[in-house]
């Protein structure tokens, strides 16, 4: 597909609002209004014995806390996925890595949304410390590895249930 235009319909703090239209392969044309996002990355940390989730208000879907895996979007100029996976990995649940590999690349809802989400998962765990947002407001949540299936019904952010069942299976093969 082509890209024939993009119009600004509104700019904001951390995503713009933006109507592009398009030309596709067969050579009809369409519209759609798009979210622009600058992408994000999530991390799976987990050693032998968990995984380490954080627990975290979520106003947008009116959750006060909604079980997630780390993760932050890509807001650092010069900051590409892996050092912002390592940042919000330090920053989220206090831990640091030595081992990481890329599990993962999911778009959330492209149908409207421009986010890319690369999911980490990260091993090696040791303590570290970053510092967090002045309105970020989390719980770490360490969720025994022989436990992940009983709670998958209960995580509703798609990140986490993605990269869970990665580890399920991975743990199971």
């Amino acid at each position: 597909m082509k890209r024939l235009s993009t119009k600004t319909l509104h700019e904001g703090k951390h995503v713009d609002f933006l109507a592009k239209r398009y030309r596709r392969a067969d050579g009809s044309e369409v519209e759609r209004e798009v979210i622009e996002h600058p992408g994000s990355v999530a991390v799976l940390a987990h050693d032998e014995e968990f995984a380490y989730l954080v627990a975290q208000p979520r106003e947008a879907v009116e959750e006060d806390e909604l079980l997630e895996i780390p993760a932050g979007t890509l807001d650092v100029e010069g900051e590409d996925e892996l050092e912002c996976a390592k940042r919000e990995l330090a920053e989220e649940a206090e831990l640091r890595a030595e081992h990481w590999a890329l599990l993962h690349v999911v778009y959330p809802s492209p149908g409207f949304l421009s986010e890319k989400v690369t999911i980490f998962e990260a091993t090696g765990l040791s303590p570290a410390s970053g510092e967090r947002d002045e309105d970020e407001e989390i719980e770490i949540v360490r969720l025994p590895l022989a436990e992940i299936e009983q709670a998958l019904p209960d995580i509703r952010d798609a990140t986490t249930v993605i990269a869970l069942l990665r580890l399920k299976e991975k743990l199971e093969g």
